[in-house]
């Protein structure tokens, strides 16, 4: 999931499609220009032969503000590695007060930071 996360803010389409298990992976482009990932939380994470599962939260900031994506993931282990096999994803707009944390991660108030 981190270095899936780490092509999702690098821009690396090539590796994400590479890590999408064949029968689930719909056509790229997969990244957005101007959207920019800055936190990955990985809450749980199981495995169980060759399929697991991992429950994340990652932040990101795209044109129309902050959002965070929470996702429940299924991947399925194979001779290159795991792959992506699908997931329960749930979209939250993030609206952050000028005082609370910023959603970058920095640890910094949001109003010191990217407001």
């Amino acid at each position: 999931m981190r270095s899936r996360f780490s092509a999702f803010a690098l821009g690396l389409d090539d590796y994400i499609q590479q890590s999408w298990h064949p029968d689930t992976c719909p056509q790229g482009p997969f990244t957005e220009a101007g959207t920019r990932w800055t936190q990955l939380q990985v809450q749980q994470a199981s495995e169980s032969g060759d399929e697991g599962q991992v429950t994340f939260a990652a932040t990101f900031h795209a044109e129309d503000g902050w959002h965070q994506l929470i996702e429940q993931s299924r991947f399925v282990k194979q001779a290159d590695g795991w792959k992506y096999l699908d997931g329960q994803p749930q979209w939250l707009r993030l609206q952050p007060g000028r005082n609370d944390a910023c959603p970058c991660g920095s640890g910094s108030k949001f109003k010191k930071c990217c407001a």
